[in-house]
């Protein structure tokens, strides 16, 4: 067992729709350690009202990207609370800037990165179809319509959401993919970069879990959970 008494400073990466929010939640569940999610703290930060959830609001309002010095401001101002846990950070790094600042305060140990090939993400995320009447979703893997493309109850067409189009898919996912290539290859140079490839979460999960062990106390409360 090499999970030792220093803490973990560790990084999940993951493309929308690689899984990367279910490995999250299943980490914080078995393993000793606080899940920073940039978006909750981008959420909470601009519900409340701070002075750098105002900020941030700002640049949200008009479609723009949150500068990394703004981000960078608001993940480290709320690790100063978390420096006697370990944790993991989800979402943030996105991009090289906001590596190389998170780098100059601590010393990452891990990177998981969720490697899901393009076209699974893609068939993922491009999955939901509605039936924009009644509000009835359908998705193609999970609960598809009895004939493709049309409402089981009406035999009305179904639409997909601009969000879910496979051109807005394909865009978001080049998006991510310019901006954390840089930061991946950051990560592979610190030798950190720990990549699980798979196509399906219930596969990717157990290796993570394994590796994991090595490195962070599990959680006592074994008996209740199953992975």
């Amino acid at each position: 067992m090499g999970a030792s008494g220093r803490l973990l400073r560790a990084v999940i990466m993951g493309a929308p729709g690689s899984g990367k929010g279910t490995v999250s939640s299943r980490i914080t569940k078995h393993f000793e350690l606080k899940h920073l999610s940039s978006g909750d703290l981008l959420r909470q930060n601009m519900l409340q009202g701070t002075e750098i959830g105002v900020l941030a609001k700002t640049f949200i309002d008009q479609g723009k990207l949150i500068p990394d010095d703004v981000m960078t401001r608001l993940a480290l101002h709320e690790l100063k609370n978390l420096t006697q846990y370990s944790w993991l950070l989800d979402g943030f790094p996105r991009t090289l800037p906001q590596a190389e600042a998170l780098d100059r305060v601590y010393q990452i140990d891990t990177v998981i990165n969720l490697n899901v090939p393009f076209e699974v993400i893609k068939q993922r995320l491009t999955a939901r179809w509605i039936h924009p009447a009644s509000g009835r979703v359908y998705n193609i893997e999970f609960n598809p319509p009895k004939t493709v493309g049309i409402d089981d109850l009406t035999g009305e067409p179904l639409i997909q959401r601009e969000d879910d189009k496979p051109e807005t898919v394909i865009k978001r996912l080049k998006a991510y993919e310019a901006q954390t290539e840089p930061v991946l290859q950051y990560y592979q140079k610190k030798g950190v970069l720990e990549t699980f490839s798979g196509t399906e979460t219930n596969k990717i999960w157990p290796h993570v879990y394994s590796f994991l062990q090595t490195k962070v106390p599990e959680t006592t409360q074994k008996a209740s959970v199953t992975p």
